[in-house]
C-alpha cells in the first residue's frame, strides 16, 4: 500500500471543479465513458501494432448501477495503468495520459481526452471514488486507488485478473438520480450515442420463433442491451451509402419526424478535420421552426447543439451531425473558444450548402421547384443574412407567381419589364400575401397585364427590402396598396364623367360620413367603370413598417392602422346613382354602404360594424 497527495496548485481544487470547472453535472458520464472509450482505442491500436500480444477479445465498455451499495460502475477492457502510471496519470492533475499517447501514435489513433481533468468531474457527483485497473503489460499486478473528494488518495493492491480499468463512483445524497436506471440511460443517450465502441447498459429480451405452424414457438433469450451506434454514417464514405441509409440515420436522430428534403454530407480534411451530415427538414409556411436541431461531435462524443458560432445563423434551421476534433472548446467542453478554425468551418459549411442547391437547380430545375416552397425559407434567410451566400444564390433564389410559375430573379426581370416599368424607370414587381382575401385585386391587377407573385410566408417582408435594397431598380408593390390603373404608376390619365362641382360633392359625402380612416385619405379617381365603384388601398410604406414592427414584438402605436379610401368618379353607382340621390339622410347611408363594402372586401369588416352591416344589406333587398 502507498498514500501520496495529488499534485494540484491549490488545496481547495475539489470545491472549484465541483462548483465551477464544470457548468453542468451530468457530463461526469460522457467524461469518464469517454476515458474508457480512449483506453479501449489505446488497446486495439497497440494491438493492431503488435505492441499487445494477448487476444483482444470483447472490448464493450459496460456501465452498470448498484443501488444497495449507492455506485455507479464503468468498467473497461482497455489498456489499463500499472500503479506507476496510477501515480503520473491520476495524481497529477491535468497531465493527460491521452496527450503522451497522441505524440507517440498520432497517425494511428483517435484520442477524445485532451484535457487530463474529465476524471475529476466524477467528484462532482461522488464522496468516493474507486479505480480498480490492470494494465495489459503482463507482469504487472492490478490496484485499486481511492479518494474521497481531497487531495489524499491510497493505491492499495488489488486481485484483479482481467485487463482493463473499472471505475466506482459512490454517489453522494444530493445527486442520487444518477443511481436510476431511466436517469442513466438519458445521458447516455445523450451524450453517448455514437462512441466508437459498443457500452452495455443492462440487458434486453429479444425473441426469436422456431418451429412452424401449429409447432411454432417464440424463444426469448436475455442479450446485452447495446445504447450505441458506433458506426454512425457521417464516418462513412458517400459512395458507401444509399437514400435509404441516410434517411434511417435522419429517423435515428429525429424520430417520428417527416423524411427530410435532401442532405449534404460533409468530409473535408485540410486545413481541418470535419465531417457531418446536414438535413433539409421539411418546414411549415409558419416559420415555427426549433433550432438547436444541429448535434455537434468531437470524435463522436456529443459536446452541444448550440452551434452558432460554428454553422451560419440561417442554416441553424438545418438538422443533422458535425463532428471536428479540430474545434476549440473549453476544458470543460461546454462551450466554443474564438478561433481561425470556427471561422473557417462557418465559412466552408455556408459554401457547401450553396454548391448543393446549385447542383440540385441545375441538375433538376423540376424538382428543384417542387421543393422550392420548403427550401425557400433556407435561400431566404441565407441571401438577408449572409452576403457571400447571397452573392452565390442570386442564381437559384426563386420568385413564384399566383400561376405556379418559377422565375430566377434575372428571368422574372425579364419578363415583366416591358409591362410593369413605371415613368420613374422602376420595375414594380406586384405580389399578394393572401391570395383568397385579396382575389378581386389581383383579378383588376390582371385585367391591367399584370403578373403577381406569391409572397406569403413571414420572412418575405424581409426579403423584398432585400431585393429592393440590392437591386435599386426594382420595388415590391402589394396588390391591394393603390388603385389597378396606379399599381404600376404610368403618365396615361383618365377623364372623369363628373363635373368638379359633383366630385367635390362626392367628396364631401364621404369625408362627412366615413369613419377611422387613422392617417388614411379620401381620394377620388376617373377609374374604368368596371372597376369597384370604392376601393380600400393600404399604402405600401406605412403598412410594410407596421408588419415589420410586429414582427420584431414592438409597439405599433407609431404606425396606427389606417387606409385610403379611393371613389371611383366613373362608376355607375357613383356617377349616375350617388350623385342624384335627393335625401341627405339616404346619401349618407349609401355612401357607409359602399365603404363597408370595400372594408368587405379586405377582411376588414367585423364585429358590431359586419353585424349593421347584415342587417342594412336586409333592409335594402326588402
Amino acid at each position: 500500500m502507498s498514500k501520496g497527495n495529488i499534485s494540484v496548485q491549490a488545496e481547495n481544487i475539489f470545491p472549484i471543479i465541483k462548483k465551477f470547472l464544470y457548468s453542468d453535472h451530468e457530463i461526469f458520464l460522457r467524461e469518464l465513458v469517454s476515458n474508457a472509450v480512449d483506453a479501449t482505442t489505446k488497446i486495439k491500436t497497440l494491438a493492431q501494432k503488435g505492441e499487445m500480444k494477448d487476444e483482444l477479445g470483447d472490448i464493450k465498455i459496460e456501465v452498470k448501477i448498484d443501488k444497495e451499495n449507492k455506485t455507479l460502475h464503468i468498467i473497461d477492457k482497455g489498456i489499463g495503468m500499472t500503479e506507476d502510471e496510477v501515480n503520473k496519470y491520476l495524481n497529477q492533475m491535468a497531465f493527460s495520459s491521452a496527450e503522451e499517447f497522441l505524440s507517440k501514435y498520432k497517425d494511428d489513433a483517435t484520442i477524445i481526452g485532451h484535457f487530463g481533468l474529465g476524471f475529476y468531474s466524477a467528484f462532482m457527483v461522488a464522496d468516493k471514488v474507486d479505480v480498480i485497473t490492470k494494465s495489459y503489460k503482463k507482469d504487472a499486478p492490478a490496484n485499486i486507488w481511492s479518494c474521497d473528494g481531497n487531495p489524499e488518495y491510497t493505491i492499495h493492491p488489488h486481485d484483479k485478473t482481467e485487463r482493463g480499468t473499472e471505475i466506482i463512483l459512490h454517489i453522494n445524497d444530493e445527486n442520487k438520480e444518477y443511481l436510476e436506471e431511466y436517469r442513466i440511460k438519458e445521458l447516455l443517450n445523450k451524450y453517448c450515442k455514437f462512441l466508437p465502441v459498443e457500452i452495455k447498459f443492462g440487458t434486453k429480451t429479444e425473441s426469436t420463433w422456431e418451429g412452424e405452424g401449429d409447432d411454432k414457438q417464440e424463444i426469448k433469450t436475455e442479450v446485452d442491451d447495446i445504447i450505441n451506434n458506433p458506426h454512425p454514417i457521417w464516418k462513412m464514405k458517400p459512395a458507401d451509402l444509399t437514400d435509404e441509409d441516410y434517411k434511417k440515420f435522419y429517423n435515428e436522430l429525429h424520430p417520428f419526424s417527416q423524411p427530410p428534403l435532401f442532405w449534404i454530407h460533409l468530409n473535408i480534411d485540410y486545413p481541418f478535420n470535419l465531417t457531418g451530415i446536414l438535413y433539409f427538414p421539411k418546414l411549415t409556411n409558419n416559420f415555427e421552426v426549433q433550432k438547436n436541431k444541429i448535434q455537434l461531435y468531437s470524435n463522436q462524443v456529443f459536446i452541444t447543439d448550440d452551434v452558432k458560432e460554428i454553422v451560419p445563423e440561417f442554416l441553424m434551421l438545418l438538422h443533422g451531425v458535425i463532428d471536428s476534433p479540430d474545434i476549440p472548446l473549453n476544458v470543460s467542453r461546454s462551450y466554443l473558444q474564438s478561433d481561425s478554425n470556427v471561422k473557417k468551418i462557418n465559412t466552408y459549411i455556408s459554401k457547401k450548402v450553396s454548391e448543393k442547391l446549385q447542383s440540385l437547380f441545375e441538375t433538376d430545375r423540376v424538382s428543384y421547384e417542387d421543393k422550392w416552397k420548403e427550401i425557400s425559407t433556407f435561400v431566404k434567410y441565407g441571401m438577408i443574412s449572409d452576403e457571400k451566400f447571397n452573392e452565390k444564390a442570386m442564381g437559384f433564389a426563386l420568385l413564384k407567381n399566383l400561376d405556379g410559375v418559377h422565375s430566377t430573379l434575372e428571368e422574372y426581370k425579364e419578363k415583366v419589364k416591358a409591362t410593369q416599368t413605371d415613368k420613374h424607370n422602376k420595375l414594380i414587381y406586384l405580389y399578394a400575401n393572401d391570395p383568397k382575401a385579396q382575389h378581386s385585386y389581383i383579378k383588376a391587377a390582371k385585367d391591367y397585364g399584370y403578373d403577381v407573385l406569391e409572397m406569403d410566408t413571414i420572412i418575405d417582408n424581409h426579403f423584398m427590402q432585400h431585393i429592393e435594397y440590392k437591386g435599386s431598380e426594382v420595388t415590391f408593390v402589394r396588390v391591394d396598396s393603390d388603385t389597378p390603373d396606379n399599381l404600376v404608376q404610368k403618365d396615361e390619365t383618365k377623364e372623369s364623367v363628373l363635373s368638379q362641382a359633383d366630385q367635390d360633392k362626392v367628396k364631401d359625402i364621404f369625408t362627412n360620413n366615413v369613419k377611422n380612416l387613422g392617417l388614411g385619405q379620401i381620394e377620388l379617381k376617373p377609374l374604368s367603370p368596371t372597376d369597384h365603384p370604392v376601393t380600400i388601398t393600404k399604402p405600401e410604406f406605412m403598412r410594410r413598417m407596421k408588419e415589420m414592427q410586429a414582427m420584431q414584438g414592438m409597439d405599433m402605436g407609431m404606425f396606427p392602422d389606417s387606409h385610403n379610401v379611393v371613389i371611383n368618379t366613373n362608376h355607375p353607382l357613383i356617377a349616375d346613382k350617388l350623385v342624384k340621390m335627393k335625401s341627405e339622410e339616404k346619401k349618407a347611408d349609401f355612401a357607409n354602404y359602399l365603404h363597408d363594402l370595400a372594408l368587405l372586401n379586405q377582411n376588414m369588416l367585423k364585429g358590431e360594424e359586419l353585424s349593421a352591416f347584415i342587417a342594412r344589406s336586409l333592409e335594402f333587398v326588402k
